[in-house]
């Protein structure tokens, strides 16, 4: 039998705030129902991060323990041999702030990221940027429009050559005023979507696994595509007083 595809998810105890590990349970999910074997491989603080997994995910979390995750990943090369050998990484809100140049503490003071991607994070006096957002891909990925929410106090800004994961039309995205949301370099993507944003976007989630593992095999789920229909509009049009169906993206999580 074929080894299964191992989706390492760095982290959890300290960049796992927003329930964005549920990313590596869709990644898993989305697999196991294509016939294709897979595990999750939960990587925590002190622990060596395995060098031959196809897939790394990353969270958002508090500001302490970002700066913990920043050094733990500093300390060691696995995380960047692993994506020059070919893996994929989705880090969100706090993640990819980690694996930037640099980013601010909660003391104040900056902090060195991985610098695996180029943009850095700082802060401002305005409020927290939160609430639902919605994005248009960037047209190179060939995504539909990307749902998830966000909550967080940074802005981060794209070095000059750097790709946006697309183009806010609801939300803040990366708050740097210029409209882009996320980040991405060949097989890493950074976003600040929470949702988890896998759940609300499996198209990202194939898109990801993809890069990996080549073509897949289509899937049909029509109730994705009627919470997504949903939450898109619901974001849209907030007056309208839509329901959360939250339970529906837990449903979709655990699988059916």
């Amino acid at each position: 039998m074929a080894e299964p595809v191992s989706i390492a998810l760095l982290y959890p105890e300290l960049l796992g705030t927003y329930g964005d590990g549920g990313n590596a349970l869709v990644l898993a999910q989305r697999l196991l129902w294509r016939g294709v074997a897979a595990e999750v491989v939960d990587v925590r603080a002190g622990e060596p991060i395995p060098r031959g997994c196809q897939i790394y995910v990353m969270g958002g979390g508090e500001d302490a323990p970002q700066s913990l995750a920043a050094r733990e990943l500093r300390a060691t090369p696995a995380l960047l041999g692993a994506v020059d050998g070919g893996a994929a990484v989705l880090a969100v809100c706090a993640g990819l702030q980690v694996l930037g140049h640099r980013f601010a503490g909660d003391d104040g003071k900056v902090h060195e990221g991985l610098g695996l991607l180029d943009c850095e994070t700082h802060r401002d006096d305005g409020p927290r940027r939160v609430g639902e957002v919605v994005v248009t891909a960037d047209a190179a990925l060939d995504l539909p429009d990307l749902t998830g929410y966000e909550n967080h106090g940074g802005i981060t800004t794209l070095g000059a050559a750097a790709h946006p994961l697309g183009r806010v039309v609801v939300g803040h995205g990366n708050g740097a005023g210029d409209g882009t949301e996320g980040i991405v370099k060949g097989r890493v993507v950074g976003t600040y979507l929470h949702g988890p944003v896998l759940a609300r976007n499996p198209a990202l989630a194939d898109h990801l696994l993809s890069s990996v593992l080549g073509p897949l095999a289509p899937l049909d789920d029509p109730d994705v595509d009627a919470l997504r229909k949903e939450r898109l509009h619901a974001a849209r049009h907030p007056h309208m007083h839509m329901p959360q169906l939250a339970s529906g993206w837990r449903r979709l999580i655990r699988g059916h």
